[in-house]
């Protein structure tokens, strides 16, 4: 019967967050003359992402409402240790990620366009802003209330697991071709985000940074165009179709800085 009571609650949530993006979608839908035999295109995505991650607290807002909950209960907790978190979770991240790209250099997989160094002031606020909300979203779901209702039942690390592949899956909700190759990467990033609530006490602070600066260096990269890769190795290990994600050196990454979480939980 708790099982159940559990299903019911995720259930729930997931069912009424996308009732109520629904008719913004339809909405959208009429005012951008879209049809569905062909693809959204990015400028049109954007709008209907930040409508949905906009609705997702207030789907959760009756979620807890509903069953007596908190936002603490999700790791939410708005006081000066998630601020230390946060940046603690950011500097990981933009430092794991600055490694990567170095090591593809030295090896000789990419390139580095200076010249496009100049993009980068006029577009970093914005992206920030992006990066730190679908951040901030995303980890209230999946590391914030989606894990904390698994673990009512499971193990942790079976919660983790479950959780973390949901994370991955929903991803081919925006793109299909280029996130298939990325399911195997984003499920490792769902269970390193796991270990770095664990790791922050059960709060989401350096989840949240890591997750935002790993959108933000990724996105940055990939719209000031700053590397351009080389033939000089596939790109299953640089990353197919230039996801990180999907090769090798992304999810190396992706394992090493969980290595460096489960130092810093360990022994910190």
């Amino acid at each position: 019967m708790e099982n159940a009571s559990v299903l019911v609650v995720v259930m729930a949530f997931f069912m009424s967050w996308i009732a109520c993006w629904l008719p913004v979608v339809a909405v959208g839908a009429i005012a951008l003359h879209w049809q569905p035999d062909k693809p959204l295109q990015p400028e049109h995505k954007l709008p209907l992402l930040v409508s949905l991650y906009l609705l997702a607290p207030l789907a959760l807002w009756g979620v807890i409402w509903l069953s007596d909950r908190s936002f603490l209960n999700y790791g939410l907790v708005v006081n000066i240790s998630l601020l230390s978190s946060l940046v603690l979770g950011f500097g990981l991240g933009v430092l794991s990620l600055a490694i990567m790209f170095s090591c593809q250099f030295w090896l000789g997989w990419c390139n580095f366009e200076k010249s496009n160094i100049k993009l980068v002031p006029s577009i970093l606020p914005s992206i920030l802003l992006i990066a730190l909300f679908v951040g901030g979203i995303e980890e209230l779901v999946f590391r914030g209330f989606l894990l904390t209702e698994l673990e009512k039942n499971y193990s942790i690390w079976l919660a983790a697991a479950t959780s973390s592949l949901i994370f991955a899956v929903l991803h081919l909700v925006w793109e299909q071709r280029e996130t298939l190759p990325q399911l195997p990467g984003l499920w490792l990033m769902g269970m390193m985000l796991v270990l770095a609530r664990v790791a922050d006490g059960g709060r989401l602070g350096i989840a949240w940074g890591l997750h935002a600066a790993l959108i933000w260096t990724i996105a940055t990269v990939d719209t000031a165009q700053l590397i351009t890769y080389t033939d000089n190795t596939s790109e299953w290990f640089t990353g197919k179709n230039k996801k990180p994600l999907a090769g090798v050196a992304g999810i190396t990454c992706v394992l090493v800085t969980t290595l460096i979480i489960w130092l810093i939980s360990k022994y910190f």
